[in-house]
């Protein structure tokens, strides 16, 4: 079986989504330091490019969560594979996602980072399926809402290629 990738979002779209959404977290946290936090692996492409959009001091931190376990579907636990290097405590604290689809992951997540006391906790994705929330999780900014296909690109993976695609694709099987 054989795979190939048809254009769902254009990069040029995606990039002027990105710097729509860096324009409002600009004013949202205007006279802030804004506390970007990426969930890796597939948050990183994304990241990079928002913060170079973001006109008020940004720092950053990692972490690597997982949820699936061995399975397909999220098991609504989550593993801590990366813990962010600093405190986040008193910080204006932004969650960046490449994508959020059941909201289990994110769920616990800001569950866990709320326990650590930052000032405030947003969310940003850079594509939300909707059709397959199963936990209502708040979403302050996101660049597209799509179908629920499976989708590479942009950080986005199918068994680890396509990451460094430009553009957010789908993903056609062939015999």
């Amino acid at each position: 079986m054989t795979e190939t990738v048809k254009v769902l979002i254009p990069e040029e779209d995606v990039d002027k989504k990105i710097e729509e959404i860096g324009r409002q977290i600009s004013i949202d946290y205007s006279g802030k330091t804004v506390h970007l936090i990426c969930v890796l692996k597939g948050g990183a492409f994304f990241m990079c490019e928002l913060a170079k959009r973001i006109t008020v001091p940004v720092s950053m931190d990692f972490m690597a969560v997982s949820s699936y376990g061995s399975g397909t579907e999220s098991s609504g636990s989550i593993k801590m594979i990366k813990d962010l290097d600093e405190s986040i405590e008193g910080k204006d604290v932004v969650i960046v996602e490449d994508i959020i689809d059941s909201g289990r992951t994110l769920d616990k997540l800001m569950e866990l980072l709320k326990t650590r006391k930052p000032n405030s906790l947003a969310v940003c994705t850079l594509l939300d399926k909707p059709d397959r929330r199963v936990v209502d999780v708040k979403v302050n900014y996101t660049c597209f809402n799509i179908p629920d296909e499976f989708v590479v690109g942009y950080g986005l993976d199918y068994d680890q290629k396509y990451r460094n695609l430009p553009y957010i694709g789908v993903v056609e099987f062939e015999d």
